[in-house]
């Protein structure tokens, strides 16, 4: 028997203020067709008067409700975000009171960008087959519009703020494909690529947070590259084929990625779930907002082979493939 880490909750959160391409028109030189014909971008949510742990909380809540678990239960809390509320203590500490869960409970903020999730997904995963914790809370959460120049059209299109959280729970398997939960992750980076997607600042550098800057061309070129390469090598692991696979959740960065990842892959285009126009680019928590939203829709479904890939500032990348 193996150790498997099923995902037995998902949830998700958006704030309220709705920024659409309309609204976005007003305050820089662009339009609605440009930005949803080379971003498949339609609006994004923006926080005004919750901060990072705020959306982050209430992802979890709804993750421990459809888990059935209360936060007693909860031994494990990993908060992927590049826009923690403080530099340190980490936000998921802070989570981690706010929710009641259990004093002395380990908990920590995972920063890789856009390949967050999946990166504290794989941290959450090895500890539970490893033994040491049996119930794991894992949340992609960003303020992204506090890092956004919104006098730099070319990047203020894109981001948005929003939460997605899994609860993962120790169960028995065969060590086969066929087994529920996280069958495979990989993970990758490669720092020559550092300038093509970052802040302009820093704790170290600036002392401020600075804005997101990137060279797009280069993104794109990465992105349509790395992510199919991600999900290839955990199909691998994982001991299946892209035939096997019922879905994919890549980061939703870009309409156009996400078409580049889905033919990479000879995945058929409607295989490959997105849900990019109403949220744009949140980052890290892309693939739990996506996760969590299918399955409340009934498009994800119990038995569901699905494979996880993602492409971050750095560059960071990596992949997961797993069965609900």
């Amino acid at each position: 028997m193996s150790i498997r880490s099923e995902i037995i909750g998902h949830g998700h959160y958006a704030p309220k203020k709705v920024l659409t391409n309309d609204d976005l028109a007003k305050i820089v030189d662009t339009n609605d067709e440009w930005i949803t014909t080379r971003t498949g971008i339609k609006a994004r949510a923006v926080v005004e008067d919750e901060l990072n742990s705020d959306i982050a909380a209430k992802a979890a809540e709804m993750a421990m409700k459809t888990a059935g678990v209360s936060p007693k239960e909860i031994d494990l809390i990993i908060l992927a975000t590049v826009t923690p509320d403080n530099t340190t203590p980490a936000t998921a500490i802070k989570l981690g009171a706010m929710l009641g869960v259990n004093p002395g409970v380990p908990a920590f903020d995972m920063s890789a960008a856009c390949s967050g999730f999946v990166y504290a997904l794989t941290m959450a995963d090895n500890m539970i087959r490893l033994g040491q914790v049996k119930t794991a809370l894992v949340i992609g959460s960003e303020t992204l519009s506090k890092i956004t120049d919104w006098t730099d059209r070319n990047t203020c299109v894109l981001f948005g703020d929003g939460a997605g959280a899994v609860v993962l729970r120790a169960t028995e398997g065969k060590g086969t494909a066929e087994d529920t939960g996280v069958l495979s992750t990989v993970l990758f980076s490669d720092g020559t690529h550092y300038d093509n997607l970052r802040t302009t600042g820093g704790v170290s550098t600036t002392q401020n947070a600075g804005f997101v800057t990137m060279d797009g061309k280069e993104v794109f070129k990465f992105a349509v590259t790395s992510m199919p390469q991600a999900a290839e090598e955990a199909m691998k692991l994982a001991n299946i084929t892209i035939d096997d696979v019922d879905w994919i959740i890549p980061h939703q960065a870009n309409i156009r990625i996400i078409e580049g990842v889905a033919k990479k892959l000879e995945l058929p285009e409607e295989k490959a779930i997105v849900n990019i126009a109403n949220h744009g680019n949140t980052s890290a928590a892309t693939i739990p907002m996506t996760l969590s939203e299918k399955i409340e829709d009934g498009t994800l479904k119990k038995g569901d082979l699905i494979v996880l890939t993602a492409m971050g500032a750095g560059f960071t990348w990596g992949g997961a493939v797993i069965r609900l």
